[in-house]
């Protein structure tokens, strides 16, 4: 399933020779789909069948459908002619009877609502047919619009996934050396403080102090759960499908990992690194909020 923004715009118009059907689909961001619509009033009993069409075509997002209907003024109401025609031959049989003169009055005819049919009256599977096929061909070109939409969204999510990939890197390459400058710089400061006091520093000591202290440093976890989140994210974007909420909790959990990382290693490089990386996330955050 192709990636696909929740925002987009889509068009169709068809004259059948009776009926000139126009369809503008209209749609921004939304956590369901919701929609709205706007039926002129010989279509809408045609609802509920018209929003099992959409569901196949959208699963999120804020979808107004708008339908027009202009109908041929030959095919919009018609005349039962051989009708009208029985009933006054019937109604001057009635006069002759009677000794009367009977004049025809057509205008009358107007009032005998028998004797029309407008497009309103017509067989709901006789109109709906090609207003299905309509709908199609909107939804078609919505979605069209919503995947143009995505794809610039897509190339911009993925520039920014390859800047993290890069600051992570980094993170992973300077940690190490931080843990080492730590650890020398504690036992420097353990050694002139005991100095200053005539004792000397316990190798066996320190070294418990360092596993401990290794430990509180070690961000290998979170920078491989976070390479993880990555490649996660690439995938999320190519399979398309229910992307948008699977790319804003793989973010969430991403931003969780690098927050983690910043507050275990107190260094101002990683810190910058960290700290422009939230910011990365967060303007993807803002990005997915408009995917399917």
């Amino acid at each position: 399933m192709p990636l696909r923004s929740m925002t987009g715009f889509g068009r169709f118009q068809q004259d059948d020779g009776n009926v000139v059907q126009t369809w503008e689909i209209r749609s921004v961001n939304s956590r369901f789909l919701d929609l709205k619509w706007k039926l002129p009033p010989q279509a809408r009993n045609m609802e509920a069948r018209f929003e099992k069409i959409v569901r196949r075509f959208a699963s999120r997002g804020r979808v107004e459908l708008s339908l027009n209907l202009q109908f041929r003024a030959e095919s919009g109401v018609s005349f039962d002619a051989a009708q009208a025609s029985a009933m006054l031959d019937a109604l001057k049989s009635f006069a002759s009877s009677r000794g009367d003169i009977f004049e025809v009055d057509y205008m009358t005819l107007l009032h005998v609502s028998p004797l029309w049919t407008s497009a309103v009256d017509r067989d709901d599977d006789e109109l709906f047919a090609p207003l299905a096929a309509g709908l199609e061909a909107a939804l078609a070109d919505w979605n069209e619009s919503r995947e143009t939409e995505a794809e610039a969204l897509a190339r911009d999510l993925e520039g920014r996934f390859g800047r993290m990939a890069e600051w992570i890197s980094a993170i992973e390459e300077r940690a190490p050396d931080i843990k080492t400058a730590r650890f020398e710089q504690v036992r420097e400061r353990l050694s002139d403080m005991l100095g200053s006091l005539g004792g000397e520093l316990d190798e066996n000591r320190f070294l418990q102090e360092v596993v401990i202290m290794a430990d509180k440093l070690d961000v290998t976890e979170e920078l491989t759960r976070l390479h993880s989140h990555l490649l996660r994210l690439a995938s999320l974007m190519e399979s398309g499908e229910d992307a948008g909420r699977r790319l804003d909790f793989t973010l969430q959990e991403s931003f969780r990992e690098i927050n983690t990382c910043g507050n275990k290693i107190q260094d101002a490089q990683i810190s910058r690194i960290v700290v422009d990386c939230k910011n990365e996330l967060e303007k993807c955050r803002e990005q997915v909020q408009n995917l399917e």
